[in-house]
């Protein structure tokens, strides 16, 4: 049995992490930075110099929380796409460096692929073939897996995502940043039929999302409305929005696994976290006899125990990275 020591900084979390080869999770420390919430968004620049700051002292804790030496460490990953490039090229500066004076293989993951692997960690029997939903706040998509190391995408956004669909929504209600948590605990008990809003791309043969026009749609509504009625209804319009934007991503997922006769879906990225996507496909897969499997909450966030779920298969085949490798900040899901 291997030990995997990795990173993760490719927005404005420090994590790292050490799991062994069976996805036995030895430590999985997060900093996040509550520095950001005053801009109603991430910082660049700020997020970079943050990681500076972290991810040295985390790395401390992550080896006296998994009673281990830098010397037991059989392998380096990290994330280098997508993401924030300053904050990408902080995690791989310091990976690189570690690799080469451990002497020691790197690893580099692609980030949406990790929070595919994380399913990994809490269904260590997993294997392909499986229909993998990505939904983050930059990144939506559907990747169908053959292999562990061998998958397409089969639908993906044509424009915004469905995470910061729901932080537009927010940030237009002046309910606050990130906006996924706070429209899915506000939308408990509300009338998801009070604002007819638009489906994006219904139609039944595309499997893409498009959710730039719901977006105009959710501000037009709510510069429309009186602020009374606005304040009085608040639950009834987060259920609505919550309703628009999930509803889409279930039905498209169902279909999917039932053209290409596949009986598994994983949820993965940041909105798997959210309760309607999550009860919704599960209730529409049982009755398509589709299994549906995600992570843990803590595992739906950004954390550097998928990016080393995800270089296992990598480690396992031999795939190794040149300490010449650079990040880039290129969207979708890639095998790096």
């Amino acid at each position: 049995m291997s030990l995997i020591l990795a990173f993760e900084s490719s927005c404005d979390d420090t994590s790292v992490a050490i799991l062994d080869t069976e996805y036995k999770v030895l430590a999985n420390l997060i900093s996040s930075q509550p520095e950001h919430v005053n801009y109603g968004g991430v910082l660049p620049e700020l997020a970079s110099r943050l990681h500076m700051k972290n991810i040295m002292r985390l790395s401390d804790l992550a080896l006296t929380q998994a009673n281990v030496s830098l010397g037991e460490i059989d392998a380096v990953a990290v994330s280098i796409n997508p993401g924030l490039i300053g904050s990408l090229i902080v995690g791989l500066s310091f990976a690189k460096s570690l690799a080469w004076g451990l002497g020691k293989p790197l690893i580099t993951v692609n980030h949406l692929l990790s929070h595919i692997f994380a399913n990994y960690i809490d269904h260590p029997d997993l294997h392909p073939p499986f229909l993998a939903l990505v939904v983050s706040g930059g990144h939506t998509e559907l990747v169908h897996f053959k292999t562990d190391t061998d998958f397409d995408i089969v639908g993906k956004t044509l424009d915004d995502a469905a995470g910061e669909t729901f932080d537009k929504a927010a940030k237009l209600m002046n309910l606050g940043f990130p906006g996924g948590p706070i429209i899915d605990k506000l939308s408990v008990g509300g009338n998801d039929k009070f604002v007819d809003l638009p489906y994006p791309l219904p139609q039944k043969d595309n499997f893409n999302f498009s959710y730039s026009g719901l977006k105009t749609a959710i501000r037009s509504y709510i510069k429309s409305q009186d602020p009374e009625v606005l304040a009085k209804h608040q639950k009834d319009i987060a259920a609505s929005i919550q309703t628009a934007i999930v509803k889409p991503l279930i039905n498209k997922s169902i279909r999917k696994a039932q053209e290409l006769k596949i009986n598994k879906i994983l949820l993965a990225g940041g909105v798997a976290a959210n309760n309607a996507l999550r009860s919704g496909l599960v209730q529409k897969a049982k009755a398509s006899n589709i299994q549906v499997y995600y992570p843990s909450l803590k595992l739906c966030m950004d954390n550097a125990a998928m990016v080393a779920a995800a270089a296992i298969p990598k480690f396992k085949a031999g795939l190794f990275a040149g300490l010449d490798v650079n990040a880039n900040s290129i969207k979708g899901t890639r095998l790096l």
